[in-house]
């Protein structure tokens, strides 16, 4: 039985990362295979797990609709690209990566996310971990692309902006009844101490953190030296905090 946690809240807040962070400490813990499906369009996860893209479920789409490819006598589109979804897990050690990527055209993501959903049931039964990055904002959840999920992180950064959007997010995942057993709300990006004008914005919107993840400047050296998150080393300040983080979620603190 596979254990799903999935990502989401405003764009900016520092989701991609964390996310990495995730499969970063369920790798390094031994617990793997693990997939890590990047459902963002603007697919970062690769990039910061390290791992090369190949093939996107958008770019397969896209080809299949450009190439008007002749089916075989019987078969109907969704057979054809469910036989070659396969083409778009990239398979490393630990952890596998499946892209959503584009979509066919201008700002059309509604059919690959559907795939996408679809392939992701069907893969996630052979992994004990699954990880999900999802695009900023409350669209994916109205899709319906993060449901059936054991944890779902609310990310926030520290603003007030951050915190608002996680509250709508929140009440989109009650509104569309996802089916998502736990929620935990993490604040990235934290400095020393939280500012009281956040902490008075939270407590309004009766948000009580679960987790909250200290700027680290070891993240932006990782990525001005072109670095993946995987290779952050334990005394990371990040690292320690999603250790904690993951405590709770596996529910052994």
């Amino acid at each position: 039985m596979s254990f799903s946690i999935a990502v989401a809240g405003k764009g900016g807040t520092g989701k991609t990362t964390l996310a990495t962070l995730v499969v970063r400490h369920l790798k390094r813990k031994g617990l793997v295979p693990i997939l890590a499906i990047d459902a963002d369009p603007n697919a970062n996860l690769g990039e910061s797990l390290g791992i090369e893209i190949g093939l996107t479920i958008g770019s397969m789409v896209a080809a299949f609709n450009e190439e008007k490819i002749s089916l075989p006598p019987g078969m109907t589109k969704e057979a054809y690209l469910e036989f070659r979804l396969n083409e778009a897990l990239t398979e490393t050690t630990g952890v596998d990566l499946v892209t959503m990527g584009r979509g066919q055209g201008a700002e059309c993501y509604c059919y690959p996310n559907a795939v996408l959903r679809k392939f992701t049931e069907t893969l996630v039964k052979n992994y004990p971990y699954m990880v999900m990055d999802n695009e900023a904002g409350l669209e994916h959840l109205s899709r319906r692309t993060t449901d059936n999920i054991d944890v779902l992180l609310l990310v926030s950064n520290h603003s007030i902006k951050g915190i608002r959007a996680l509250a709508r997010v929140r009440e989109l995942v009650a509104e569309v009844k996802l089916n998502v057993r736990r929620q935990f709300v993490v604040v990235t990006s934290v400095p020393e101490t939280l500012d009281p004008a956040f902490l008075e914005e939270a407590g309004k919107l009766g948000i009580e953190p679960a987790a909250l993840i200290p700027y680290d400047d070891m993240i932006q050296r990782y990525d001005f030296e072109r670095r993946p998150l995987l290779e952050l080393p334990e005394e990371s300040r990040a690292v320690a905090a999603v250790a904690d983080l993951m405590a709770l979620v596996l529910g052994k603190k």
